[in-house]
């Protein structure tokens, strides 16, 4: 055991160390400071090409997780080729199904351009072609050889009845014959005057007559069905060569691209097989002042740049704020008309997915597992290796709107989620599929090694950071300052913080006092002042408990001494600020057998691992004391005036002590604190939150007047964290207050009691007479005796059970 010196009670930083007097000398910081392993992990994930090599980030907020791998994506994509662009337009076979085109960058768009021009060269075209002299003399060639035929063909039929004494009479309902014996067609009232002999042959000529008038008929149907085949033929040869032409520029102009020459033979057969409906279209003049409905005849020629990446270079990167699950893989829009909705292919958009194809897609963990179908949207999309764009949920609509079902796009993408490292251990024990999709595990550290040259870098990102925000430079006392601080926040006098959001929160603060005060550059008084100006709008809470402490309502005794009784100190927080509280523990123990009774735990305000620690004060006794006789004990232990649940093990070592003193009836010290937890064989183990903790005793010994025997007893491997505030550092250089660092129980039993703790020895291995372990074993060799007496049995047999916990 041993009292701290003043110097290692802060890892100082002497500004006169660091090279510059000012940050506005340094260049500034490109890169990560430290974080090897996550730089490590992420090269080698952007440099891994096969399938199931996506990235998942995680570490503490706060730590430039987003704003690095922004960075290195970034950089990585402009070595990388660029992406392609991505359209789809009209399936001239299935409309449902539109096609998707993929071409190199840029040339979506001059695809969409000269579509667009064709339109309007055919549009133009189209109907000078048909207004055309050839076509109009050929087009009457058809219809004069139409109506010769047709002529030919009645004639025929004219003649064939007029030998068999009938005429061709027209009817709405089409040709019948009526006998004409003289000529002229008999009537009704003369055909029934005739003979029914003369009936009946008039009746059999009629019926042969009628075969031939049905051949005849189907002769004329045949012959407009040829004349309308010609006609089509007609025209299919004058729109063809009308946009014969257009057809082959676009051709020559996308060579190469497999999927365009597709599209395109596409495109030439349906503007030749409706060239007629392409020409109504264009004259045709809308009724109504309102625009046509999607997939109005012309748009089928459009083209649908659903990414353009005209005028980009390298592989894209796209950090989605908000992916929904249309916002990932697109969604089809819908355009109300005539009270129906109704779409086209024109109404498809993009998705995250689609813009990122080719490149990286950066996305923030629990906003995708936070948004609907989102995550599972994702996961389709990276094991399949295309995007397909489709309703979440769509079998379940009560009313179904028109929609389509647009060809998969080929997916090749990096997806990086960052996110705690809560959600990644969750989704690798409960997503099957995780493991295989997020196969790199990119981890930051919450500290970096502190050294001269993480300083350095420290220093470079403050200057960058009064760069891009426009604030006072720091100078060298005020950069120092803020490097105590980076170990502070971490606790650890060799290492700082990488919550880089937490350091910048800070040059802000600083500099805005700096500014106020009319400092040319921030000082390490401005910085000072920030820390405590951010402390003062945190701690109402602790201010209040320590009224309450100075007023008497909270029992905390700090001189004196006290049998069974210690101070203890927990760490509450409030959220953004974490401060120490003194609580009284105290012990009482008395003849009987429960064992140590946790209070807290009885009364089901103690957590799982403050429970634990209680258990071991037991193991230790038994240990300890209870070798050659049962270990026969009753304690209760106890938080006084604690009412909010009590979790972790630090104060096990503050109720081992108390418990010895309760036991051996010596009084310990109320001027010093103590912290710590302990195992069964008695050694003082580290324990978080020790800096709060000692200031927070000192805070309370201080409001009442400090004297030179008040200090906090801390575990001796804890003296490596400790970066106390300075008016602490003073307080001990002045010797008005002391840490104390211990390793054993019994070295701190020396301290609170002023005696030894004493060691078994001689060849009994007995205690010593007027040690404290001394006293603690007669106290609990008594209680068996005790006990001994009041079981004896009528035969004379004594029996002890054992103490449980």
């Amino acid at each position: 055991m041993r009292r701290l010196k003043p110097e290692e009670l802060r890892a100082v930083c002497d500004p006169a160390s660091l090279p510059f007097s000012s940050t506005e000398e340094l260049p500034t910081l490109e890169g990560m400071i430290g974080q090897e392993r996550a730089l490590s992990a992420t090269t080698f994930g952007i440099g891994v090409r096969h399938h199931g090599y996506n990235l998942f980030v995680l570490g503490p907020p706060a730590t430039g997780k987003t704003t690095t791998m922004q960075r290195l994506l970034a950089r990585a994509a402009q070595d990388e080729p660029g992406a392609a662009d991505h359209c789809y337009v009209h399936n001239f076979t299935d409309g449902y199904r539109p096609t998707a085109i993929t071409v190199p960058a840029g040339r979506g768009r001059e695809l969409s351009d000269e579509m667009a021009r064709l339109v309007e060269e055919c549009k133009a075209r189209l109907p000078r072609a048909f207004e055309g002299d050839e076509f109009e003399r050929q087009k009457s060639k058809i219809l004069e050889d139409l109506a010769r035929g047709q002529e030919k063909e009645m004639a025929r039929l004219e003649e064939a009845a007029q030998a068999a004494g009938f005429v061709l009479v027209r009817t709405p309902t089409g040709l019948a014959v009526a006998p004409a014996p003289r000529g002229k067609p008999l009537s009704q009232e003369e055909f029934e005057a005739l003979p029914e002999a003369i009936k009946g042959r008039i009746a059999a000529a009629a019926s042969k007559l009628e075969e031939q008038v049905e051949n005849t008929l189907r002769q004329l149907r045949q012959l407009e069905r040829d004349a309308r085949q010609a006609h089509e033929k007609l025209v299919s040869e004058v729109a063809a060569a009308a946009t014969r032409q257009l057809i082959r520029e676009l051709r020559e102009r996308f060579a190469g691209l497999d999927s365009v020459q597709r599209y395109l033979d596409d495109v030439e057969k349906d503007l030749v097989a409706h060239a007629e409906e392409f020409r109504t279209a264009v004259e045709g003049k809308p009724a109504l002042p309102f625009p046509p409905p999607p997939g109005a005849f012309l748009d089928r020629y459009r083209v649908n740049v659903l990414v353009d990446r005209s005028g980009a270079t390298g592989a894209p990167v796209v950090f989605e704020q908000n992916p929904t699950h249309a916002n990932l893989v697109g969604r089809i829009e819908h355009r109300a008309h005539f009270g129906t909705l109704v779409t086209d292919f024109t109404l498809i958009k993009a998705g995250a997915l689609h813009r990122a194809n080719g490149g990286y897609l950066i996305l923030e963990a629990k906003d995708v597992l936070r948004n609907f179908h989102a995550w599972e949207s994702l996961k389709k999309a990276l094991t399949s290796r295309s995007v397909r764009i489709e309703e979440p949920l769509e079998e379940f609509r009560m009313v179904t709107a028109a929609g389509l079902a647009p060809e998969p796009i080929p997916l090749s993408v990096k997806v990086v989620l960052i996110g705690s490292p809560l959600y990644y251990y969750l989704l690798y024990a409960l997503d099957e599929d995780f493991r295989e999709l997020f196969k790199v595990k990119v981890d930051f550290d919450d500290s970096l090694v502190r050294a001269p040259e993480t300083e350095l870098l420290y220093a470079r990102f403050i200057g960058g950071a009064c760069r891009d925000d426009g604030i006072r430079h720091f100078g060298a006392d005020g950069v120092a300052k803020l490097i105590e601080h980076g170990s502070r926040l971490v606790a650890h006098q060799g290492r700082l913080s990488s919550r880089l959001g937490a350091l910048l929160d800070l040059v802000r603060d600083a500099a805005f006092y700096a500014q106020g005060r009319l400092h040319p550059r921030v000082t390490a008084e401005d910085v000072s002042h920030a820390i405590e100006q951010k402390v003062y709008r945190s701690n109402l809470v602790e201010e209040r408990i320590g009224r309450m402490i100075a007023e008497g309502t909270l029992l905390i005794a700090t001189d004196g001494e006290a049998v069974g009784q210690v101070n203890g100190i927990s760490v509450l927080s409030t959220g953004d600020h974490a401060f120490g509280r003194p609580s009284r523990i105290t012990v009482r123990t008395y003849s009987g057998e429960p064992g140590v009774v946790d209070i807290e735990r009885e009364a089901k305000l103690g957590g799982p691992i403050h429970s634990k620690g209680v258990m071991i004060l037991t193991g230790f006794l038994a240990g300890r004391y209870a070798r050659e006789r049962p270990l026969a004990l009753s304690a209760s232990v106890t938080f006084e005036q604690h009412y909010e649940e009590v979790e972790g093990d630090s104060a096990s070592s503050a109720e081992l002590l108390a418990l010895l003193s309760s036991l051996s009836g010596i009084p310990l010290t109320q001027s010093i604190a103590v912290t710590g937890s302990v195992n069964q064989r008695g050694e003082i183990q580290p324990v978080g939150g020790i800096n709060e903790k000692i200031e927070g005793f000192f805070d309370v010994c201080r409001a009442r007047g400090l004297t030179g025997r008040h200090g906090v007893m801390i575990p001796a491997a804890n003296a490596r964290h400790l970066m106390l505030r300075e008016d602490v550092v003073q307080a001990v250089r002045e010797g008005r207050f002391h840490v104390h660092a211990v390793s054993t129980v019994d070295e701190g039993i020396e301290i609170l009691s002023g005696r030894p703790a004493g060691e078994r020895s001689g060849p009994r291995g007995e205690f010593p007479e007027g040690s404290v372990n001394a006293a603690v074993e007669r106290a609990l060799a008594e209680n068996v005796e005790r006990l001994k007496a009041l079981r004896t049995d009528a035969h004379g047999a004594a029996t002890v059970k054992p103490s449980g916990v």
